[in-house]
């Protein structure tokens, strides 16, 4: 009966091929056109995959977009002095600075990509089945990431939200400012606008990690928008909104979170370590010996081979590794280390030991008995390690094998696979200390806060009783507690941004003192700003060029574009203020 059936299905079929085969179109499953994908839940899934893959290209989280964020704040310096990080470094970068386009470049190859994704869904959230929405909460979340980034890059990006308007990347199309604008912070707040608005969408539609479950393992849920919107939030000063949502996700309304026992979990790659209790939101990178064999530099060469790691070893690990040597952590931020909070028993903070690599007599049996250890080799007082052999330059341990004793040598290229952890929930509880004391002025929440993250180092608890007022806890965070948890790690710069640093005269004589060096200096040279042969990193800063300059090249193709204040040398000052934000002033925590 059954072969009976089937054998009428196929004359039938045959037949009505023989009396329509002038009229049929035959469409190859196996070749998608754009006509034809992203018609179907699984190509939409499939369409997502590639939002998370642009991602981790050069110039978003693989290399570039990282580590040239790095170098805007006031923890890492080019040790090099070469290539497009120095620039970076002095923010000075010239318009027609081809290589620091590249973020620009590949974030809006991410926006090409989430926009088909969240055109393809459709404006009715309700009308989505739960698969779908979880499709479009991912591409929402994506495109908020590629936004806050290009806003806080660039200042000024245009804005393009719909697919079907997409051009070319040399050639958008979408202008960067209305008719007869002139000023960049203008279409700032229009794109922070949108970031809001796609994270705030995204929470709605995403499941927590936990509800998630496995399906949650490295991708976007509802607590890693969340964190992102307060984030968003806090960029134009929106402390006590952001500081509801942080208090949501602190009471576990997100998903639960909590600080890894040990610090350095953080920073390691492997299954016990990524994606794990801490973690809010991770770029995710196949761990060595895992990979393919080909860099992926540009977004365009999309290899089967593609070795999917991360570059950002090669650029902090030191030269007797084989790296690249290109960047180093400021002394600034190692003697903040070393003078600063000792631990109950009197050691140092450990996490100086993740954060630089240098040698120390407090780390010989630290880390499960690996110690002062450079990759694998003992380092000693005598021998310590160096980034570059001719400018000095103290080694950034964080997302490097430096501590882990895994290999010998760096392999340079894209082959780091450990994951980088952009959104941590140290970094909510010091957000959430930050709103609290913008809002309400010290409280002992706010201590209370800040204390959970100090006690994972085994450091003493802060006291209320020693901060009188919202400027003096402001700056314990901004520059004592933020730079020891987070040092060398992106985004720093988002922080100065926001906090008015480059719009006030002392703030601004704090950072070049912060981003003091000496080259042909001894590693651990305490470096005096102001000092003989002492420079700065800042001691370039131009107005306006806390953020890089629109290239040249993509507004001479597309005259929709208009340069930013880095363009045009203006000070943004005059927009802080008059939004009536403040800059705290510098306050001597010593007193």
């Amino acid at each position: 009966m059954k072969l009976y059936k089937f054998s009428f299905a196929l004359m039938l079929g045959i037949g009505t091929l023989t009396s329509c085969s002038d009229k049929l179109e035959l469409t190859n499953p196996n070749d998608p056109t754009t006509g034809t994908f992203g018609n179907t839940t699984q190509d939409l899934e499939d369409a997502v995959i590639a939002c998370y893959h642009h991602t981790r290209m050069e110039g978003t989280y693989a290399r570039v977009g990282y580590t040239l964020e790095c170098c805007r704040g006031d923890e890492v310096w080019n040790v090099a002095q070469s290539w497009n990080h120095l620039s970076a470094d002095n923010l000075n970068v010239s318009i027609d600075n081809s290589e620091v386009a590249w973020i620009w470049r590949d974030w809006f190859y991410v926006i090409n990509i989430t926009n088909f994704v969240i055109t393809k869904c459709g404006e009715d959230d309700s009308a989505l089945s739960e698969a779908m929405k979880r499709i479009k909460g991912q591409a929402l979340f994506i495109r908020g990431l590629a936004y806050y980034n290009l806003s806080n890059f660039y200042q000024n990006p245009p804005l393009i939200l719909d697919y079907n308007s997409y051009s070319s990347l040399e050639g958008l199309y979408a202008a960067n400012h209305e008719e007869g604008e002139t000023d960049p912070n203008a279409q700032y707040d229009r794109v922070l606008d949108q970031v809001e608005k796609d994270f705030s969408e995204a929470m709605t539609l995403l499941p927590t990690r936990d509800a998630g479950g496995e399906w949650a393992k490295g991708r976007a849920t509802s607590g890693a928008a969340a964190g992102y919107y307060a984030r968003a939030l806090m960029q134009r000063h929106k402390y006590s909104q952001a500081l509801t949502v942080l208090k949501d996700i602190i009471a576990g309304n997100y998903g639960h979170y909590e600080l890894m026992k040990n610090y350095g979990d953080n920073f390691r790659e492997g299954s016990a370590y990524e994606n794990n209790a801490e973690s809010l939101y991770e770029v995710q990178f196949l761990d060595y010996g895992s990979q393919g064999s080909d860099d992926e530099w540009t977004p365009v060469n999309i290899s089967k081979n593609a070795s999917q790691g991360n570059a950002l070893e090669a650029n902090f690990a030191p030269a007797s590794t084989g790296s690249w040597q290109d960047l180093a952590a400021a002394p600034w931020l190692y003697w903040l280390f070393k003078e600063g909070d000792k631990t109950k028993d009197g050691k140092l903070d450990p996490r100086l030991y993740w954060t630089l690599g240098t040698y120390e007599t407090d780390w010989e049996t630290y880390s499960d008995g690996l110690g002062n250890m450079c990759y694998t080799e003992k380092m000693s007082d005598e021998n310590p390690a160096v980034v570059n052999t001719v400018n000095g330059g103290i080694p950034v341990a964080k997302y490097t094998n430096f501590r882990t004793g895994l290999y010998a040598s760096v392999v340079t290229g894209l082959k780091c696979g450990i994951n980088i952890r952009i959104m941590r929930y140290a970094d909510v509880l010091l957000r959430a200390a930050e709103c609290e004391n913008e809002v309400s002025g010290p409280t002992q929440q706010a201590i209370d806060w800040i204390n959970e993250v100090r006690r994972r180092a085994n450091l003493n608890d802060l006291s209320l009783a020693d901060f009188n007022t919202a400027d003096k806890l402001f700056e314990q965070i901004a520059n004592v507690e933020r730079p020891k948890e987070f040092g060398c790690e992106a985004g720093r710069c988002y922080d100065l941004i926001r906090w008015g640093f480059f719009h006030d005269a002392n703030r601004l004589q704090q950072l070049k003192e912060h981003g003091a060096y000496k080259l042909a200096a001894d590693v651990k040279e305490k470096i005096i700003y102001g000092a003989s042969g002492v420079a700065s990193t800042f001691d370039k800063y131009q107005k306006g060029h806390e953020y890089f300059p629109v290239y040249q090249n993509y507004m001479n193709v597309n005259s929709s574009l208009v340069g930013n204040s880095a363009n045009k040398d203006l000070d943004n000052s005059v927009y802080f203020t008059k939004n009536g934000w403040t800059v705290h002033p510098v306050v001597d925590l010593s007193k």
